[in-house]
């Protein structure tokens, strides 16, 4: 009998002390995400800190308490800190808010006694002024502040100025290193800094570097006269660049005249025309094939073969696009983008049976386009996961890494920027396999967007189920069943939007899982009559914001004609852009229309979200609605089967 209730009551014992655990944990972060709150108010207490002396995240809390002090914190107690943590992201990360508080200061010798290498133009900056007021302006300090002075053509701290000062005034700054730099600036059309790096030239040197800085500005005349160098010619370039940008018209109608005034060879004069015609055709402007044509073939790079190519197809003009496509480098042609539109203009062109091997090829890579081959072919998808079998003893070894600990429990507590520090330095340690583990330890706790920007290269883009989280799969269902949606394209929405992560905040802020505006929050909450929203903080709860979410794409799918292609457009881009698109291009096959999309966010947002919804089928059935007929808006047809036809 006793042996009979020996096993239940062990399980038993065994979740009751993990459930405590993880109680205590979860109140060990509250105390310390409480405690480093309080901390940068100025209200730490090291006295009632102290039970949580012994968590990972002490350093970091002791840092936000010597930072509201940086710039009276005696240099004992900041060396103390750093030697303490020597060799955490929490110690530089200290010593980078240090440093310039002791150069505010002054206190040269306490820096360059805490000085590290650092690619930081500031506290570059702050070393080389210790260095020369402590009497150490040798010829290495000279190279080093020209080195500085060469590092950018764009504005450099304040802290640099006395630096070139002293430079300077032991003339190190020749003429021709200013020409370095007003070169540079130029380049960057930064002609507030060409002015700067001028002072100091010789009267004549100075009065022409004005002069190219106000042409930079905005060209003018007096270019005309300009002496026939290749300086002279090379910010010609830059200011007819620049104003490309915003009139290209007005620099197609300048650029003859400079051409000749200059002696302009055919290079520059393509880069002039390359300006002129990318931010013609970016808006799809009547000139846009004109200027294209006047492009030399030698300027074209892949951004351009790209814009040639969707502009021919936005005037439906099949023979020119196919040309297009035909003049890319083979690199770029090999992709199964453009291998699908090579296919499918064959076919409008009266060729469908060249278009076979393209769709062929096309269909072996797991993309929008390679779907669509898959589709076109009547054959299942190419899938192939990757299981990379490793031991659990090698999980849980980088799984107790200190750096990585910090890290997750930073994302833990909501501070990500520190989070982002603790997780590179646990990556500069690690090699490919760790670096791999470490994105499935940092998944396992939620923290999904790692996928995204640590795992690299073919093999490791295979880890679909890192690459592809899927959570809140129960309120994704009762939400996409309840709005008569495809729960797999809500998940990907989410993964497009926030990655999973209930907490994101864009610069826009639209917030939570789906991204959702406070005033699309509200609108869609009230019309929906959803009990119990709280306005904009309750976008952060999982449960509203799916709800939300799903409804708005629910209302702009019966906006947009039941189009899944055209709502994701408009989710992405807002209402007025889309029907722009929609108004110049009416009827268009949704493939050319998700292509000739004007935004490059919008465009390849599009088609991320269909690709991403044809994964999250497979990861939620097994199998998938066709990406041919979800991209229209059906939702009942054949299902696809997903197989792995080669290593990829």
């Amino acid at each position: 009998m006793n042996k009979i209730l020996l096993l239940p009551l062990a399980t038993l014992a065994a979740l009751l002390s993990a459930c405590v655990q993880a109680q205590n944990l979860d109140a060990q972060r509250t105390a310390m995400r409480t405690a480093i709150d309080n901390a940068e108010r100025g209200q730490f207490d090291a006295n009632a800190a102290a039970p949580l002396r012994n968590h990972p995240l002490y350093g970091w809390l002791e840092f936000s308490a010597l930072r509201r002090n940086i710039d009276t914190l005696p240099a004992t107690q900041a060396q103390d800190f750093l030697k303490r943590y020597q060799g955490q992201a929490v110690a530089e990360s200290f010593r980078s808010a240090w440093l310039p508080a002791l150069a505010r200061r002054q206190d040269w010798p306490t820096l360059l006694a805490n000085w590290k290498a650092s690619n930081d133009p500031g506290l570059r900056c702050a070393e080389l002024n210790a260095r020369q007021a402590t009497g150490k302006a040798d010829a290495q300090w000279t190279s080093d502040a020209q080195s500085v002075w060469r590092s950018a053509g764009k504005s450099l701290p304040d802290g640099c100025d006395p630096v070139f000062a002293v430079l300077a005034s032991r003339g190190g700054l020749t003429p021709a290193l200013r020409w370095e730099r007003i070169d540079a600036a130029a380049d960057a059309q930064q002609p507030a800094v060409m002015r700067a790096a001028a002072r100091g030239l010789p009267a004549a040197e100075l009065a022409q570097a004005n002069d190219y800085a106000a042409f930079v500005d905005k060209p003018d005349a007096r270019a005309l006269n300009w002496p026939k160098n290749e300086r002279s010619r090379r910010i010609a370039v830059d200011g007819l660049q620049k104003l490309a940008k915003a009139d290209p018209g007005a620099a197609e109608l300048q650029l003859p005249q400079y051409a000749q005034a200059l002696a302009l060879n055919a290079e520059q004069q393509g880069k002039v025309l390359y300006e002129i015609a990318l931010w013609t055709v970016a808006s799809y402007l009547p000139d846009s094939a004109r200027r294209l044509a006047a492009v030399p073939e030698s300027a074209y790079d892949e951004r351009l073969h790209e814009w040639r190519t969707r502009e021919a197809m936005a005037r439906g003009d099949w023979p020119a696009a196919l040309t297009a496509i035909r003049k890319m480098p083979a690199s770029q042609r090999n992709d199964s983008r453009w291998r699908w539109f090579e296919a499918r203009l064959l076919e409008k062109t009266g060729k469908p049976a060249e278009a076979t091997a393209l769709y062929r090829a096309a269909a072996s890579e797991p993309t929008f386009h390679g779907f669509l081959a898959a589709d076109k072919l009547k054959q299942p998808y190419n899938l192939c996961p990757w299981n990379p079998g490793d031991s659990a003893a090698a999980k849980t070894a980088v799984g107790h890494d200190p750096a990585l600990v910090r890290a997750i429990e930073l994302f833990k507590i909501e501070r990500p920027s520190w989070a982002a520090r603790e997780w590179a330095e646990a990556l500069s340690r690690f090699d490919d396999s760790q670096r791999r583990l470490a994105v499935e330890v940092a998944s396992n706790n939620g923290w999904f967007d790692r996928a995204v920007f640590a795992l690299k290269g073919p093999q490791e883009l295979r880890l679909y189920n890192l690459r592809f989280p899927l959570h809140h799969d129960d309120t994704i269902r009762r939400e996409a069943a309840r709005n008569a949606l495809d729960p797999a394209w809500i998940a990907a929405e989410i993964r497009a939007e926030s990655i999973f992560n209930p907490n994101a905040r864009s610069p826009a802020n639209a917030m939570g899982l789906m991204q959702v505006l406070p005033a699309t929050g509200a609108s869609v909450a009230k019309s929906i009559g959803l009990s119990g929203y709280g306005g904009a903080s309750s976008l952060y709860d999982s449960d509203t914001n799916i709800a939300i979410g799903t409804a708005y794409l629910r209302q702009l799918m019966d906006k947009y004609n039941g189009l899944p292609y055209v709502t994701i457009a408009a989710y992405n881009a807002g209402p007025t852009p889309t029907a722009r698109w929609q108004s110049q291009r009416p009827n268009y096959d949704p493939d050319f229309w998700i292509e000739t999309i004007s935004y490059k966010e919008t465009r390849e947002y599009v088609a991320r979200v269909l690709a991403f919804s044809v994964i999250y089928d497979w990861r939620l059935n097994n199998n998938a609605l066709t990406l041919s007929d979800r991209m229209v808006g059906k939702t009942q047809g054949a299902r696809k089967a997903f197989s792995c036809q080669q290593t990829q």
